[in-house]
């Protein structure tokens, strides 16, 4: 029974509804306000959301009674945990019931499971924080107000990815609130070696969106038997190193040089348990004219003789590059002072995106770096958009390429171009921008990244619907060819099985979506 305390919410376009099939003396309807706000609680603004019903549930029996009514009333569904999704999977016109998941952000231990019990809608700062209380940490994101319900099922990476794998690599179950085939929803738990194993699998990198509506996710580290919770997840580091190192890139020759020692420093220390397995260094190149570089270089300290590497990494990025690079002071902290002072902060975001991203198992050649360099350098789009590295392999590849949904177990590095601009009369020239530059730059391989010794394909979370548009990937491949390869065809097995009917679809769900 549902307490008065409790806001279990739906409310119409131009009326009143009853919330999960409850009387109204069981539910609040969310005022005018409250709806706006929480329809427009997505991060890209380009998309709108225009749903007629928003639920706000509390745990798994109030999603499955909101799904069940949703599919009622043949009203297509999305569910929202952090709202970060780069493109319009949730804010779009076609969705008429978003599931909001913001109030289920619960941390714990699950002694049934023996495992982590983490809410869909908990954030990655949440998490780490609660999982801080045991001494425990998971290889997260390092933009702290990021959900979970769509960061694990895509894979899930951050700064401990390198030396413990994705988060997907520790998830043992998932419960997730499905529809079969009579349309009548339930609530299922799916375990790794449980009857619904094939489900659990496909939200080891499958992504958001596809097969129900995840409500939390059991965590627990391969090799680890459940029996103390302070052993079911890795430790986290004792300290770490950090400092920022300013590039301020004034020719194109240094831009090529500068690229050239940091990808061929990370693919030379990709292979899994290398002596800088503790570094993460993403490097972030901003449009100020200018080709503006500025890198975030964190390091577990309790790597042997860390300061040593440390400066190693340091004067290997930096070898030739003029004017010469910038080191601020480097920083001593705890695992938790990081995380609270130098991780990113949550926030709000103000700008329209587009993102195109790739993995990459080899470095770029000089040639493609100058196309970039000319593409960031293009006095027409100074502001707010940014090339980015992010350093991958590691842990991450010691995992077979099907022993998750997430193909991606031989790159090194990822590739994202982050376009960002704030007035809708510049979408056209923007998107021109970023898919220009990424087509230019992959021009040998159809404009996109197209699986082969060079490249990994890209990564669900970045999600990018050109993929599957002619017009930007001449590569002859599909667009699931990039997220998922040979792992499609069992994903098709599971969305069959799972969800029938079909009734979890966005713009690049599995399956066909029937947009």
């Amino acid at each position: 029974m549902l307490s008065r305390r409790q806001l279990i919410a739906a409310a119409a376009v131009g009326g009143s509804a009853a919330a999960l099939g409850m009387p109204m003396s069981r539910a609040r309807e969310l005022s005018a306000d409250e709806f706006r706000s929480l329809a427009a609680r997505g991060y890209n603004r380009r998309f709108l959301a225009r749903p007629a019903k928003i639920f706000v549930p509390t745990g798994a029996e109030e999603v499955r009674r909101a799904v069940a009514g949703a599919v009622a009333e043949n009203s297509p569904i999305a569910a929202r945990s952090g709202g970060h999704c780069f493109d319009d999977f949730v804010d779009n016109d076609r969705i008429r019931s978003i599931i909001d998941l913001g109030r289920m952000n619960a941390v714990s231990w699950d002694e049934r499971y023996r495992a982590f019990s983490v809410d869909a809608g908990a954030d990655i700062g949440t998490v780490y924080n609660a999982l801080h209380r045991w001494g425990v940490t998971v290889p997260g994101g390092i933009c702290l107000g990021v959900g979970m319900g769509g960061h694990v099922c895509g894979g899930g990476y951050g700064p401990l990815s390198r030396r413990f794998g994705l988060v997907a690599d520790h998830l043992v179950g998932v419960e997730v609130v499905t529809v079969d085939a009579e349309g009548t929803a339930k609530v299922v738990v799916a375990t790794a070696d449980g009857p619904d194993r094939e489900l659990w699998w496909a939200h080891t990198g499958g992504g958001g969106g596809n097969f129900g509506v995840v409500t939390r996710y059991l965590l627990r580290s391969p090799g680890s038997d459940g029996a103390d919770p302070a052993h079911a997840l890795p430790s986290p580091p004792g300290a770490m190193l950090s400092a920022r190192l300013i590039l301020p890139i004034t020719t194109e020759d240094s831009f090529v040089r500068l690229l050239t020692n940091y990808l061929g420093f990370f693919v030379r220390h990709s292979a899994p348990g290398n002596e800088f397995a503790g570094l993460y260094a993403p490097l972030m190149i901003r449009t100020t004219g200018t080709a503006a570089a500025e890198m975030l270089i964190l390091f577990d300290a309790g790597t042997p003789h860390a300061r040593t590497r440390f400066d190693e990494f340091v004067a290997t990025v930096s070898d030739g590059v003029f004017p010469p690079p910038l080191l601020t002071p480097v920083a001593r902290l705890s695992y938790a002072d990081t995380v609270n002072q130098v991780y990113y902060a949550k926030g709000v975001n103000t700008t329209r995106v587009k993102v195109k991203a790739a993995y990459l198992r080899t470095p770029y050649s000089p040639d493609q770096l100058r196309i970039f360099y000319r593409y960031l350098t293009d006095p027409r789009f100074l502001g707010e958009s940014q090339l980015e590295f992010l350093p991958f392999g590691g842990a991450i590849n010691a995992v077979a390429a099907d022993a998750t949904a997430m193909p991606a177990r031989d790159s090194f590095m990822k590739m994202l171009i982050h376009a960002s601009w704030r007035l809708p009369s510049d979408d056209d020239r923007y998107l021109r921008w970023a898919r220009e530059m990424y087509r230019d730059v992959h021009a040998e391989t159809g404009g996109v990244p197209a699986p082969s010794a060079a490249y990994g394909g890209s990564y669900i979370n970045y999600p990018d619907a050109d993929l599957a548009d002619a017009r930007w990937n001449t590569s002859g491949l599909p667009w699931h060819a990039f997220y998922y390869g040979d792992n499609y065809r069992r994903l098709l097995r599971v969305k069959a099985a799972a969800d029938p009917g079909n009734v979890f679809q966005h713009r690049l769900s599995i399956g066909r979506p029937d947009w």
